[in-house]
């Protein structure tokens, strides 16, 4: 966990020395700046706080600007607003001044774009916040990180006619148990997410699901994670926009408790490498120009 200063930016872009695929990787959940005054607000403990966090899922992704696509991370974390939601799923129950209406599951849940919750149900804040407040959160972080996103995926998709988004997220290892997979009950160590087709081309999903098999991980699709507003929003298919999420079994990696790297994350760290690197090499085009030697 880091402290925020007020100018601390809404994400971390790591751009290539040449663009070579027409792939954007993305981390919106792995951010650990927790601004002071959103600390002061809250009624949790903040080693709770975090277990809403995708912990570290941007170090096992951060080489992929180095095979020569772009590699977006945010900065703050997901209790203090969720870029996968969207703008306006505003919960009535913690924000001041929302007119209540018929609310999205997300948002009954307390999964707003403003979460009320953490993992587990627990409650962040001990009242509301003001609606000036929540605009501000979203006009600090929200905002600037979609549009840094959108700005990648609209040159991709002019400069190679398409573009593919691969959103790196992590599950608590209790989130689900065995799932279906092949002919075989066994539990995924890796959810690919397209909204059951609606996001990413099938065969952009097989190539990525035959990449991560290849690195010896059990890999499953849409169940019990789907894809939420950034799959929906990003994933367009028949405008050559296609958006698949990726999730990461975090005791793969990580001391869930803790909230630690545990043995496994240097391997882990290293197939997840492999995997995208596999990805992007899939997909570079053919009179793509190498990146300028060292």
């Amino acid at each position: 966990m880091r402290n925020a200063q007020n100018s601390s930016p809404a994400y971390d872009l790591t751009l290539p020395e040449v663009h070579l695929a027409p792939v954007v990787v993305a981390s919106p959940h792995s951010g650990d700046v927790y601004p002071a005054e959103f600390l002061g607000a809250i009624d949790i403990d903040p080693h709770q706080i975090r277990s809403s966090e995708d912990a570290f899922v941007h170090l096992l992704a951060e080489r992929t600007a180095e095979f020569g696509v772009p590699f977006l991370k945010a900065r703050f974390p997901r209790a203090y607003v969720d870029l996968n939601r969207n703008a306006d799923e505003l919960d009535p129950a913690v924000i001041f001044g929302v007119a209540r209406g018929a609310a999205s599951p997300r948002i009954a849940a307390g999964l707003g774009v403003i979460p009320r919750v953490v993992a587990n149900g627990r409650s962040i804040y001990r009242g509301k916040i003001t609606r000036a407040e929540a605009e501000a959160r979203l006009a600090r972080v929200w905002h600037p990180y979609h549009a840094c996103l959108s700005d990648l995926m609209a040159a991709a998709r002019a400069q190679f006619g398409r573009a593919i988004l691969l959103d790196m997220h992590s599950m608590p290892h209790d989130a689900l148990g065995a799932a279906l997979v092949g002919s075989k009950s066994k539990r995924p160590d890796l959810i690919l997410g397209d909204r059951f087709g609606g996001a990413a081309d099938r065969e952009i999903v097989d190539l990525v699901h035959t990449a991560f098999e290849e690195q010896g991980f059990t890999v499953a699709r849409n169940t019990p994670f789907a894809g939420a507003y950034i799959a929906q929003a990003y994933g367009k298919p028949n405008r050559g926009l296609h958006a698949v999420q990726i999730e990461i079994d975090r005791a793969l990696y990580m001391d869930e408790a803790a909230i630690a790297q545990n043995d496994g994350f240097e391997d882990t760290r290293l197939r997840v490498t492999a995997a995208l690197a596999k990805v992007i090499e899939a997909f570079k085009e053919p009179d793509a120009q190498p990146l300028a030697a060292e």
